[in-house]
């Protein structure tokens, strides 16, 4: 039995450094603490979502009617759960497990799509009974980028299709995004979570077509997203955020090809094209190699959670030159001596 609720927070430990956890920054930026420390008086007054709505509205050029700010990429996972009504859900595999967690708690029957490592996690077909898709792009774990053509190819009339783009700010230029497309059945999840550093703060919001958000909001429980996250979701939504967000994601590109290079010198198997911050790689005996790393000082996070991987497969969390760097030579020593 897969744990679909393991995450990589529970691989991070004291001393360890973490390379198990997709959040790049180890903390907000100080523009986004000032904004959010500036709205600490206004807490006595209940949240109101009304401005970030039409802040990721104009981000996106959509409707507000299209768009429900939610407390993060996990909540949406529930509202879509419990509020379409699925009948035949599918799931493609290997990819984040909140989806089909949220299915089975909302008892909705799921089936799964295993793409294939030897086919590079390629997008193939899924069920023609599925009246309910959901798939990741940029895919966690996989870091594998699917052609927005191939997702597209996935609606039809009566089937939801659910693309989680919580990582596509993190790939320079967001290619093969949705986000701003309106097309019937299609729903697109972003995350602030990743690039900003506010796992703790719960920030995330859903874009379709506006009967499907309407669906999803009916369910959602009021107040839901707190005051600190709607004034998150404005001030990450502005010109000047975006455009760092795209310097961190092209200086993450970097220090992930260096990554790509030491662990393919060192033997280790990478499938398909990496384009998010985080790499996943087959290694030979790779429950050992997980342990001797945090026996050195590193934690990774374990595949074997994934369905469709097993217990050789780690993914890593690109870092800074330097902290990449330090885990390579670690590594290289751990593979030398066994």
């Amino acid at each position: 039995m897969v744990d679909l609720w393991h995450h990589g927070d529970r691989e991070v430990g004291p001393g360890l450094v973490d390379l198990a956890v997709n959040v790049r920054l180890a903390e907000p930026p100080d523009w986004l603490i000032t904004e959010l420390t500036a709205a600490l008086p206004r807490l006595a007054a209940y949240p109101d979502p009304t401005e970030a709505t039409e802040a990721v509205a104009a981000r996106h050029g959509r409707s507000a009617g299209d768009v429900l700010v939610t407390s993060g990429a996990a909540e949406a996972f529930t509202l879509i759960a419990r509020g379409l009504g699925a009948r035949r859900a599918c799931v493609v595999h290997p990819q984040f497990t909140e989806p089909e967690a949220a299915l089975l708690a909302a008892e909705v029957p799921v089936s799964r799509v295993l793409l294939r490592p030897e086919d590079g996690f390629t997008l193939g077909p899924v069920p023609e009974d599925a009246d309910l898709v959901m798939v990741g792009n940029p895919t966690n774990p996989t870091s594998v980028l699917h052609p927005a053509s191939s997702l597209r190819g996935l609606c039809r009339p009566g089937r939801v299709v659910v693309v989680d783009e919580a990582f596509l700010d993190s790939v320079p230029g967001e290619p093969e995004t949705l986000a701003g497309e309106a097309i019937p059945g299609l729903l697109v999840i972003r995350s602030l979570t990743k690039t900003w550093g506010i796992a703790g703060l719960r920030a995330g919001y859903v874009l379709g077509p506006a009967e499907l958000i309407d669906r999803l909001r009916a369910v959602q429980p009021p107040w839901s997203v707190s005051a600190l996250a709607a004034v998150a979701v404005v001030a990450c939504c502005r010109p000047e955020a975006l455009k760092q967000a795209d310097e961190l994601a092209v200086a993450a590109e970097a220090d992930r090809e260096f990554l790509l290079t030491g662990l393919r010198e060192l033997g280790v198997a990478v499938h398909g094209v990496p384009r998010a911050p985080f790499v996943l790689g087959e290694f030979r005996d790779g429950a050992q190699v997980r342990e001797t790393l945090r026996d050195r000082g590193y934690a990774v996070r374990r595949g074997d959670t994934f369905p469709g991987l097993g217990p050789d497969w780690l993914r890593i969390a690109v870092r800074s030159r330097p902290i990449m760097s330090g885990f390579l030579t670690t590594l290289r020593d751990t593979t030398t001596q066994r």
